[in-house]
């Protein structure tokens, strides 16, 4: 196997170009010399912090919507302290090591380089297709939710034909509006961000007269289901790595990546607490009423029909915002792995706004087809296979902070190596929990798409080398692209 060294070329001129040579780790290492975006197509405008901020929050949250199964597998007490325990074990350690490795590696494809920096290109793939799927899976709940939210105002929209099309015509066009540019998305989840977070503030002050603080102290033990409990959290808080995949397109990311990281973990743990401190608080609490569109009846019986309204029009637009961020992020992660030549070439052509055309194409058609399942078999499946993924992730990061603890990291975690170690142990447990609670049904239809991936890579790989399509390397990744092949070259 081949041993290869890369230096990744850089804008900056007075940063050497260093070509291949030998290394001695058995691993294929991209290492950044700066904090600088790749250099990509310059015309473009790069995404500066509000936007990346707001792309963030719909990467990973949206808003309260959806989290009410954690209320109806717990109860008040647990659901509450959950959204509090679980990013100090999660979502922080996530963010952190996005922040490092994202401005380790400041280029689109995020996660999918990081994992073939530190185990090679084959597992590098397979963490592409764990996540992209992953992400796929994720983005085709977000229609069923926005549906969810509007059956009780339009009961026609609760199945059958008229729901169909409801899905199809909603997916179409939010598709086109991720292809029209990541600009114009990420000023759009600015504006949908506030307007999906308002009416819960408006919410919070009508029900200040009605809390009852001993509703959030209800607990019963022995009537909690423990798996729908942890994969409403783990869903809800989960997803700070997608970001990575289009840091190429972000404005000196050794900055404003770590800073809008921060930012979007404080505005998503907020917007989960508040409102959940609300709902459980000012009403009785009717665990087996909680399920995914309840805010709008909460906000009907505090404020009435305008404000249950505003909910639901919050949470259509809450929807739309996270559609159009995992769509980009889902598409820019195939652009990054076709210009390291892990995909056919046409997967890293970009229309004239700038975005990945196939990538976009394909990452919708997913989203269509897997439309008809439901909200929990939806949770449950994309998380198994983000376990997968992550587990991979933890294991690259550890990796590379022990081989090159000198390399240049432009955000280095400020627990040191030993523990940096130490803080990924908490959540690769967590992982292991959620992937032993999955359904079997689950399960099944998730390690089948695993197999998939493992000779999905050696086929492309015969693909190429018949030349039935097209496989290139980026010119801005000359540095370190050809080692890719050379690397699946060997015997």
């Amino acid at each position: 196997m081949l041993n290869m060294y890369c230096s990744k070329k850089q804008r900056n001129p007075t940063s050497k170009q260093t070509s291949p040579m030998p290394g001695d780790n058995g691993v294929l290492d991209y290492t950044s010399l700066g904090g600088e975006s790749s250099p990509t197509l310059e015309k473009f405008q790069k995404v500066s912090i509000i936007p990346l901020v707001f792309l963030i929050f719909y990467e990973v949250s949206g808003g309260p919507f959806g989290v009410e199964d954690s209320v109806k597998a717990a109860g008040p007490f647990l659901a509450v302290l959950g959204f509090l325990i679980f990013p100090l074990i999660w979502s922080i350690p996530e963010a952190l090591i996005t922040a490092e490795m994202g401005t380790m590696f400041p280029e689109n494809g995020g996660y999918v380089v990081w994992v073939s920096s530190a185990l090679g290109p084959y597992w590098g793939f397979q963490q592409g297709w764990m996540k992209w799927l992953s992400g796929v899976i994720d983005n085709a709940l977000y229609p069923v939710l926005f549906l969810d939210y509007l059956k009780s105002a339009v009961p026609a929209l609760e199945g059958g034909f008229p729901r169909t099309v409801a899905v199809l015509v909603l997916t179409l066009v939010l598709t086109y509006m991720s292809y029209r540019g990541l600009t114009i998305v990420g000023w759009v989840a600015i504006l949908l961000g506030v307007i999906s977070l308002l009416p819960f503030v408006v919410m919070g002050l009508v029900a200040i007269p009605r809390l009852k603080p001993s509703r959030w102290l209800m607990v019963d033990l022995g009537n909690v289901n423990w798996g729908l409990y942890l994969n409403t959290l783990f869903w809800n808080l989960n997803y700070w790595d997608s970001i990575s995949t289009l840091t190429g397109e972000v404005d000196n990311p050794s900055k404003t990546l770590p800073r809008a990281l921060f930012y979007a973990l404080i505005l998503v743990v907020l917007g989960y607490f508040f409102p959940l401190l609300i709902g459980t608080g000012a009403i009785p609490v009717e665990r087996e009423l909680w399920s995914d569109g309840y805010f709008s009846d909460i906000a009907k019986i505090l404020g009435g029909v305008w404000l249950r309204s505003w909910v639901q029009a919050a949470s259509a637009l809450s929807n739309m915002g996270m559609f159009l961020a995992e769509m980009s992020s889902d598409s820019f992660q195939l652009l990054g792995m076709a210009e390291h030549g892990m995909l056919p070439e046409f997967f890293a052509k970009r229309s004239r706004h700038g975005t990945p055309l196939t990538g976009i194409l394909f990452s919708a058609s997913g989203v269509i087809m897997l439309s008809w399942l439901s909200f929990q078999e939806i949770v449950a499946a994309e998380n198994f296979l983000y376990c997968f993924g992550m587990i991979m992730e933890f294991t690259a990061f550890v990796k590379l902070r022990v081989k090159q603890p000198a390399a240049s990291r432009p955000y280095r975690i400020p627990v040191g190596t030993v523990g940096s170690i130490l803080m990924c142990i908490p959540p690769t447990a967590l992982l292991l929990v959620v992937v032993a609670l999955a359904p079997n049904k689950v399960m099944g239809i998730s390690l089948v798409a695993v197999m998939i991936g493992l000779v999905l890579e050696p086929f492309l790989r015969y693909v190429e080398k018949r030349r039935w399509l097209r496989f290139s390397i980026s010119p801005n990744l000359q540095d370190c692209g050809p080692a890719y092949h050379q690397w699946n070259d060997q015997p």
